[in-house]
């Protein structure tokens, strides 16, 4: 297949997409209509990301599907997603920092909680922070450290 499109074409759409996905989920309401844009952005993303990689790109797209699946209450599609992320974050590959597995913890976290597991969910939390050590940037370390904090709300 003839793929016309470039990889600086991907690259500015995939990062433009998960951004934008981003700011729909920092929203405090949304419109049905949102709802939709905010699970097609995720996904269009992430396909950018998997045209061009890199494999860390690639895992954090899914992770962030996840997280939208999550936000919307849609258990099922979360955990998929959440399973693929820390799949892809445990086979490594290009692009993963210090931060990644913990990203990934916190997301599976969120995604059982979405499916009413509050045991497991607890573990993959549980999981996160104890990554978190391992993280030497603080400000990465604070951004998880919040993203946790959430689940407990």
């Amino acid at each position: 297949m003839d793929d016309s499109v470039d990889s600086s074409t991907h690259r500015r759409l995939a990062v433009d997409l998960f951004n934008r996905s981003w700011r729909l989920l920092a929203l405090e309401a949304r419109a049905p209509e949102q709802d939709d844009e905010l699970i097609h952005v995720a996904h269009a993303s992430r396909h950018h990301w998997g045209e061009i990689g890199p494999a860390a790109a690639v895992a954090r797209g899914e992770g962030q599907c996840s997280r939208v699946y999550a936000a919307l209450g849609r258990a099922e599609p979360a955990l998929h997603h959440a399973e693929r992320c820390l799949e892809l974050v445990r086979a490594g590959g290009e692009g993963f920092e210090d931060w990644d597995l913990a990203s990934a913890f916190e997301v599976a976290a969120r995604a059982r909680l979405a499916a009413g597991d509050a045991s497991q969910a607890a573990h993959y939390a549980t999981l996160a922070r104890a990554e978190l050590d391992s993280v030497a940037d603080p400000d990465d370390r604070e951004v998880i450290e919040a993203q946790l904090d959430e689940l407990g709300r």
